[in-house]
């Protein structure tokens, strides 16, 4: 019998022996003579180190590309990714923001698998959600209620937010955030706010790379992107919270005048110089350490 539809689950490499993430921006993903190319062209503003040219993608040894701005892609490129299980993002400058992930990793379904059993079962789903605080606070609390565990985080966050200013040098003045009138917080505020989103499309490539379930938080639960919320903040302390009030203290010294630009800039940086999507994706599969893929 044949291993798979088709018997063409052995023509892939799997995805443990791939290479993660392939980055790409400002040119033409194609196929030229059966293979993935992608043509990247000269643009004056770029500060991308790849240089102009023709270069042939070997997508079947990396799990994901990550096509940013100034990008096009084929019909062709599309159907040969699909046939060998490599998934395509849509993503803004340095990942800051993740427009789309066409489900393309179809034969990975393990760590799925385990978050769906994981959720279900509410005793584990609390567990799950303590290391999740052990691994930002350092710490494991022995609370047993999700609103208890949020309240210490609650406490533990303000510590941080006033540390991490006073390390930045600006002014704190607490954290506040209007829905309704986001334009209205200060200068430090609002670039908390546009860090944030940055962060949270890192992690949404991570899930979407990894294959797991975005609905199913073990922290956040209402959010349609429970989970990718619940990696996100997995980063917040380390990455989000300095890269915004790093923003905040240029836009102070007149540096920019939008602080959307300069936080989702210094956020980007911050994200790309770290390495944070790869350390979103380890995390995930050291969640879920039980992965039978």
């Amino acid at each position: 019998m044949l291993i798979g539809r088709l018997g063409l689950d052995t023509a892939r490499i799997p995805h443990a022996d791939r290479h993660g993430l392939l980055w790409l921006a400002r040119g033409a993903l194609t196929v030229r003579d059966g293979t993935l190319s992608f043509e990247r062209v000269e643009m004056a503003s770029s500060s991308d180190a790849m240089e102009p040219g023709r270069y042939t993608i070997p997508f079947q040894g990396v799990s994901m590309i990550l096509l940013g701005p100034g990008s096009t892609v084929s019909h062709d490129a599309l159907r040969l990714l699909a046939r060998h299980g490599t998934a395509l993002a849509a993503v803004g400058v340095d990942g800051v923001r993740m427009y789309t992930a066409p489900p393309l990793i179809s034969g990975r379904s393990g760590l799925a698998r385990i978050q769906a059993r994981y959720w279900a079962d509410q005793e584990v789903r609390l567990d799950t959600a303590r290391r999740m605080y052990a691994w930002r606070l350092g710490e494991v609390f022995p609370h047993h209620s999700i609103s208890a565990l949020r309240g210490m985080e609650g406490a533990r966050m303000r510590e941080t937010y006033r540390l991490i200013a006073q390390q930045v040098g600006i002014e704190w003045r607490g954290r506040r955030y209007n829905r309704q009138r986001p334009a209205a917080a200060d200068v430090p505020n609002q670039a908390l706010n546009h860090a944030s989103s940055a962060v949270e499309a890192a992690a949404a490539v991570a899930v979407a790379a990894t294959a797991t379930i975005p609905q199913l938080g073990f922290i956040h639960e209402e959010a349609s992107q429970s989970f990718v919320l619940d990696i996100a903040d997995l980063f917040r302390d380390s990455v989000l919270i300095p890269a915004a009030f790093r923003a905040a203290k240029q836009a102070a010294r007149g540096a920019y005048a939008d602080i959307e630009r300069l936080a989702r800039k210094e956020t980007g940086a911050t994200l790309s110089r770290t390495g944070t999507i790869p350390k979103m994706i380890a995390r995930i599969k050291e969640l879920f350490p039980d992965n039978p893929d």
